[in-house]
């Protein structure tokens, strides 16, 4: 019997090597569970030869975790990277707050979450430089750094970080570096969160408000959006504020 659609969602990932017949044991492990299957997104990569898929399901709470570990043993048995995610609504979402240099974003946050203007749990700082480092600490929030001496991201610890804290939402707040196709859909399903200091889509990039300002704009503002693989697409706006200057 399938689960009503008032029961608890739960989104499913699985990114790894193509080959054939990846998606049948997930939809078949789910449809024995019970779920009610309310989304299913498939993605190949040819040029790299990798699968994808996001399955979003209704599913009763005490089928969750068997599905939980029948899933990891699909993920052994097919190679995939699965992940089976729940959730918190009407709790204290867990985030991890992703930086490089600039601590302005980090410490709005921070203070958001400490007065309560933003419902969440900041869970750990991961950063690919050690700027904020002594933010974090002061915070009492763990800092992770997954950059080497140039900065370059260390994705896979990237990735391992954000499930050993039980991150429920990942929000690149100036994060400088491009996040994978591979991670995008890893965790998927409205998960990372990117907050770009430009109004998108007009203007991507790292300095919007050099562009801005370039085409005469006298409207300047920022952008939050959930990130898809393409750097700043801005097609998934959650909101933008803006603000005016005078001409001249």
């Amino acid at each position: 019997m399938n689960t009503p659609i008032s029961s608890p969602e739960v989104i499913v990932t699985a990114v790894g090597p193509d080959h054939r017949g990846l998606a049948d044991p997930i939809i078949h492990a789910l449809t024995e569970a019970g779920a009610n299957i309310a989304e299913i997104q498939m993605y190949d990569r040819d040029e790299a030869s990798q699968f994808a898929m996001l399955v979003r399901v209704h599913l009763d709470d005490s089928a969750v975790q068997p599905l939980r570990a029948e899933m990891k043993a699909i993920g052994r048995r097919t190679n995939l990277s699965i992940r089976t995610w729940v959730p918190r609504w009407g709790k204290r979402a867990r985030i991890a707050i992703c930086c490089t240099i600039r601590p302005e974003p980090v410490e709005a946050i921070l203070a958001a979450t400490a007065d309560g203007t933003l419902p969440a749990e900041p869970a750990v700082v991961i950063s690919n430089r050690p700027k904020c480092e002594g933010l974090a600490r002061d915070a009492g929030v763990p800092f992770e750094m997954i950059g080497d001496m140039k900065g370059n991201p260390d994705n896979d610890r990237f990735m391992r970080f954000i499930d050993e804290y039980e991150v429920d939402y990942v929000v690149l707040a100036r994060y400088m570096r491009l996040v994978p196709p591979d991670m995008c859909w890893s965790f998927a399903g409205g998960r990372i969160i990117n907050l770009h200091h430009g109004l998108l889509p007009g203007f991507p990039g790292i300095r919007p408000y050099h562009a801005a300002f370039a085409s005469n704009m006298l409207t300047f503002g920022a952008t939050s959006h959930f990130i898809v693989p393409e750097l700043d697409a801005g097609n998934q706006i959650i909101y933008q504020s803006t603000f005016s200057v005078a001409p001249g």
